[in-house]
């Protein structure tokens, strides 16, 4: 953070603040639209070898990040998502430099074609401009996302939730550090200074400041973004994810994917929240039974109720809910037709699965369901950009417009057409 920035902290005005940020965002992303390759690919090395080198003292911030939580009541989803450990913040830097490596969408070239009057056409892809990325809880965000925006030739400005403040604070030291040691602008990744929320609605309304902004968080900031913003919007919404166990599913995957799909992390994004079995499926009890002796509280329709004592009866809302806990929701339905007519009314477009054997199912299933992702005898807990092979994610976007499912460096582009005449006129 730059010395201006730091006395800008004890600015009373937001938009004074915000103003003052963007427009230092934008110098900065005119000098990295056009950075070499080879120049941003140094910085993010520097910056994960800052992350290393400062590890002791990011996990101190983390370490009173977390026992603010715990004194402020945060659920143990939230905890698990807030925490950081020497593993992950090897895994943080690991993707930072897994970004480095990837091929440089700035000015690649989608497609070209030549007109009739010989005119030459060609589209290639452009930086966004300046990001405003305004996040909760996850510490991993400010490096996944400034790392993201700076190899895709954008200026990040990060807002990150009050939980992390401390994390947020020291990683952004790292990255800070590695850009210095580059020469690439400082201003390039900036982390608002306040934790104000009147800071947040100054980013939604910086028209001609910020030309994107990504809501990374709950129901509650999602929507306020989406209510309030002056500026386009990148939508990551809930993840009300269902894994659908088909009659003609292998009994062994079922049980191994429902676990896993639930349970490997509850707190994530990309969890299974309700599962889907169909009536012809001949071992129901075994999957509930898993799921039970995992930790899981199982919610069920009364078809499920019916097969073990361990499970609960659902409620009308246990179908549209977002636990981001060990409890998932389980129903009961007639083969695919079912299971598709339950996904098209709950489902929140992230990430919808399907277990079977029968590969007619399994293509009606990828054909048919309107998700962001959707996967066959796989784990939702996949829906990841790094898995994905895009080193990190700024987010999963679940809209229609702009970019879809794991948003990393291409999601952060947009394009430019180029006409190359030799002195043609309209007639």
């Amino acid at each position: 953070m730059t010395a201006k920035a730091h006395t800008l902290s004890a600015v009373p005005d937001p938009d004074a603040l915000i103003a003052d940020m963007g427009a230092r965002a934008r110098a900065a992303a005119k000098l990295l639209a056009v950075a070499p390759t080879a120049t941003k690919a140094a910085a993010l090395h520097a910056a994960a070898d800052q992350l290393r080198i400062r590890a002791d003292a990011i996990l101190d911030a983390n370490r009173r990040d977390m026992a603010d939580g715990r004194a402020a009541g945060l659920s143990a989803a939230m905890l698990d998502r807030l925490r950081l450990d020497d593993g992950r913040l090897n895994g943080i830097a690991s993707a930072v430099e897994a970004v480095a490596a990837l091929a440089d969408p700035v000015g690649s070239e989608i497609d070209r074609s030549v007109r009739p009057n010989g005119m030459a056409l060609s589209r290639v892809r452009v930086p966004l401009g300046v990001v405003g990325i305004i996040y909760e809880s996850r510490p991993n965000v400010t490096a996944d996302a400034a790392v993201l925006g700076l190899m895709a030739g954008n200026a990040v400005i990060l807002r990150g939730g009050s939980e992390a403040v401390h994390s947020n604070r020291a990683i952004h030291a790292a990255l800070a550090a590695g850009l210095a040691k580059t020469g690439l602008p400082a201003d390039a990744v900036q982390l608002v200074p306040v934790q104000d929320r009147a800071a947040v609605g100054a980013m939604l309304r910086a028209q001609g400041l910020i030309d994107i902004i990504i809501p990374r968080g709950g129901k509650s900031l999602v929507a306020r973004v989406q209510d309030e913003a002056r500026v386009p919007v990148l939508a990551h919404l809930d993840g009300i994810n269902h894994l659908y166990i088909d009659g003609a599913a292998d009994p062994a995957k079922a049980v191994a994917l429902a676990v896993n799909a639930k349970m490997r992390r509850t707190g994530v994004c990309g969890a299974t929240e309700t599962i889907l079995i169909d009536r012809a499926y001949p071992a129901p009890l075994a999957i509930i039974d898993a799921l039970v002796a995992a930790g899981c509280e199982v919610r069920g329709d009364k078809n499920v109720v019916g097969l073990s004592p361990h499970v609960t009866p659902a409620s009308a809302n246990d179908w549209d809910c977002e636990y981001l806990d060990a409890i998932v929701s389980v129903a009961m339905v007639d083969g695919l037709k079912g299971a598709l007519a339950h996904i098209d009314a709950h489902s929140s477009k992230h990430t919808d699965a399907v277990v079977t054997e029968d590969a007619a199912v399994a293509e009606r299933f990828l054909s048919e369901v309107d998700s962001a992702i959707v996967m066959h005898n796989a784990s939702t807990q996949f829906a990841d950009g790094g898995e994905f092979g895009l080193g990190a994610e700024i987010g999963i976007a679940t809209g229609r417009l702009h970019a879809r499912g794991p948003v990393a460096l291409e999601g952060l582009t947009t394009y430019k057409w180029l006409v190359r005449g030799s002195g043609q006129t309209r007639p």
